[in-house]
């Protein structure tokens, strides 16, 4: 019988699939788990909810309850139920990575979780009583530097000597119109770059994403600025390391993986002050920091490390090192874990209001 309860409820692949997907993998070392939903890659096949709440009706082993480990607001509703109505012998995690003050439902559900992780400081600073801080990390197995960065780019096919790439949503809270209109400043100078914009729009970002096409069109530079929708995991694993930049300039980022990911694979990053960008940094060692909305700093930025080799390699050198020491999925997964086995102890991690 499972001890614990993953949820994802959310068929598409977003940024909250991807970091529970990365822990989760982790967990599958540590805990009799569950996936419940939807799949994951690299996760046992999921099961129903109906499911779920059958295997909670008895505990594990010597457990007294089954932990539901929770990051969405349908997700924490039906563990709620299954809890609370249902009488179900659980107990219920959420993680938050939101650093702002939650809407009114969204309260109201967090106030009722036995515990609440927050993904960063900031977050945790919306909680009266979190019950750990765990920055996400990344499977650093999974994401390596290359031998050859421009032998790897070019196996890619994607043209150019070397890459740039923003990665995530294609919406205008992800800057990914900075973006673009930084490579067009850039590009004007630099025959040498291919750029990519990986992610999918959302049906009510499909103007927002003609419109880019449509800018990078009337630039001539069709051919070097490409857009590839989504790519799926081994492909991104192979294009890590093969970038020499991966440039997240969103307005607004609860937190933000790709750049460590990136460094896991030793490539730099210029990233806005937004979400957890500036700590990934390490006093800008791994990667530089721009203001948000400023194309023309981001295209400084890029400009400044693509041009500096010896800079550069330092930087790349720096990031994987500080993937290794500071942003590993085992240094993640020691924290949540610490929290079930408090829980499991009996201690009262709630949150009080």
């Amino acid at each position: 019988m499972p001890e614990l309860f993953v949820t994802n409820f959310n068929p598409k692949f977003t940024g909250v699939s991807a970091t529970a997907a990365n822990v989760l993998k982790a967990q599958m070392q540590r805990h009799d788990l569950a996936l419940v939903g939807h799949p994951l890659p690299g996760a046992p096949d999921p099961i129903s909810r109906a499911g779920a709440r059958r295997l909670s009706r008895r505990p594990s082993g010597d457990r007294s309850f089954a932990i539901w480990h929770v990051r969405r607001d349908p997700e924490m509703i039906s563990a709620l139920w299954a809890r609370d109505v249902l009488r179900l012998p659980i107990r219920i995690v959420f993680t938050s990575a939101a650093k702002h003050r939650h809407s009114a439902f969204p309260r109201w559900l967090i106030a009722r979780m036995d515990a609440v992780i927050a993904t960063s400081p900031e977050a945790a600073a919306f909680f009266p009583d979190v019950a750990a801080t765990a920055s996400h990390g990344v499977d650093l197995s999974r994401y390596a530097p290359a031998p050859d960065r421009a032998a790897a780019w070019r196996a890619l096919g994607y043209g150019g000597d070397r890459g740039v790439a923003i990665i995530g949503r294609v919406r205008p809270e992800k800057g990914t119109d900075i973006f673009v209109d930084a490579m067009i400043r850039r590009m004007q100078t630099d025959e040498r770059t291919t750029a990519l914009v990986v992610g999918l729009a959302k049906d009510k970002d499909q103007p927002f994403l003609a419109e880019l096409k449509s800018r990078v069109t009337q630039a001539g530079l069709e051919g070097r600025i490409l857009f590839l929708g989504f790519i799926d995991h081994d492909l991104q694993t192979r294009l890590m390391p093969a970038l020499s930049l991966v440039v997240n300039v969103a307005r607004y980022e609860p937190f933000g993986i790709v750049p460590v990911e990136g460094m896991g694979a030793g490539t730099p990053f210029v990233c806005s002050d937004t979400g957890y960008y500036r700590e990934f940094s390490h006093q800008e060692s791994c990667g530089l920091i721009v203001p948000p909305g400023d194309p023309d700093a981001a295209a400084q930025a890029v400009g400044a490390l693509l041009d500096d080799p010896d800079r550069h390699a330092a930087m790349a050198r720096a990031a994987r090192d500080a993937a290794v020491a500071h942003h590993s999925i085992e240094r993640e997964a020691d924290a949540i874990s610490d929290v079930y086995e408090r829980l499991w102890a009996g201690q009262d991690l709630a949150v009080h209001r």
